[in-house]
């Protein structure tokens, strides 16, 4: 029989984590359907599978500029280029992931012949998102209810994303709710072996961004002793930001940032907590991958993602400064530096606890395995197709 012919189209596959759950999807979507890589800029920094055929529309910098009128000939450019790609290929599927490839999609499918189905993916919660931006609130509002609505379903990784777009950007087609894959080992790799005489070893994997806003930790562990340990493996343009807080708290003994890394695993086994910090996620791979590991987690309760990972989208009420020890892991709330060392404290003197939401958190994780996720996206892709 032969295979669908599925195109992905996306941003890049540079270390993000929209990027990681492409990259996971790609090694069993080349098994069945003939699918293509579109990709807007030529960046790739995950591996991909031999037989996936790759088409890069752009050099590696083609997203770098901040200058309007360079940003609408990009995406002209991006829209032309793909259209004739589609129109020439004949895909019989088309699935894009985040905002700039879902409204390329919105805008270039509806117009071929014969019309491929669309799946388009949202993997941040836009409200949150945007809510600093202006301009780029302005283009949302504008563009995913004209362009999102053209296609034929949308599916996100989070409830509150799904409900976001329907309530306040005007997203009317059918919306699935498909939550990111990792991959886990059989056993539990984590060990605790730490000692009370030790440094306890405090880690956050991200990029370097205000929206991850790992200064909370390097504010948190400003609350504590020398006793503990940060490393924020990742890049961005908040780095130089991170050393300068450190070295003015003296604190650059107890950072460590190796800058981005492919063997994430291999850091997280080489502490013993790891912490989510951020101020609005979609949903946190990150948090899931150290779980899947064994460690025990604290995490900000941001939207979206936490609450539903680590207690079943149970609300919580938490009062500023303390902590929340939620089913699978503890919560505190955004910008709390103190509820944060708490935490962290707690997690630190307490064996027990720490023996307890390592095994409760693999066990959660369990429930975002690949092949489960995968044949949740193969269902609606098959779904979607004649």
């Amino acid at each position: 029989m032969e295979k669908k012919k599925l195109c992905v189209l996306a941003i890049s596959l540079s270390s993000g984590g929209a990027e990681r759950v492409i990259s996971l999807l790609l090694k069993n979507l080349v098994h069945d359907f003939d699918v293509t890589l579109i990709l807007l800029s030529n960046n790739i920094f995950f591996k991909t599978p031999k037989n996936l055929k790759i088409i890069c529309l752009g050099k590696p910098e083609v997203l770098d500029t901040t200058s309007p009128f360079s940003k609408l000939k990009n995406m002209a450019q991006f829209v032309f280029k793909y259209r004739a790609i589609a129109k020439s290929e004949k895909f019989d599927v088309v699935m894009s992931f985040l905002a700039l490839p879902n409204i390329i999609n919105g805008m270039v499918t509806t117009k071929l012949t014969p019309k491929p189905k669309t799946i388009i993916s949202e993997r941040c919660f836009p409200t949150k998102m945007y809510d600093k931006n202006n301009f780029a609130m302005r283009v949302a509002k504008t563009f995913y209810p004209r362009y999102y609505n053209k296609t034929d379903v949308l599916f996100s990784n989070s409830l509150h994303i799904n409900k976001d777009l329907k309530d306040n950007f005007g997203i009317k087609i059918p919306t699935e709710l498909i939550y990111n894959p990792i991959e886990i080992d059989d056993q539990k790799t984590h060990k605790d072996s730490y000692k009370l005489n030790e440094q306890f070893k405090v880690i956050s994997v991200g990029s370097h961004t205000p929206a991850k806003n790992q200064i909370l930790l390097l504010k948190a562990v400003r609350h504590l002793n020398s006793g503990y340990s940060l490393t924020i493996p990742g890049a961005g343009p908040l780095t130089d930001e991170l050393n300068n807080f450190a070295e003015k708290n003296n604190l650059e003994n107890q950072l460590n940032l190796p800058g981005s890394v492919t063997n994430v695993k291999d850091y997280l086994l080489q502490n013993d907590c790891f912490v989510l910090s951020s101020n609005t996620e979609g949903f946190p791979n990150v948090l899931l991958e150290a779980m899947a590991a064994g460690l025990p987690v604290i995490s900000t309760n941001c939207l979206s993602g936490p609450l539903e990972i680590l207690n079943d989208n149970e609300p919580v009420s938490i009062p500023k400064g303390e902590f929340y020890l939620a089913k699978y892991g503890i919560l505190i709330n955004t910008e709390d530096d103190l509820a944060l060392s708490k935490a962290i404290l707690f997690l630190r003197n307490h064996k027990e606890d720490r023996k307890k939401y390592s095994d409760l958190g693999f066990q959660k994780a369990q429930n975002f395995s690949l092949p489960k996720i995968y044949e949740q996206v193969k269902q609606l892709i098959n779904n979607q197709t004649n």
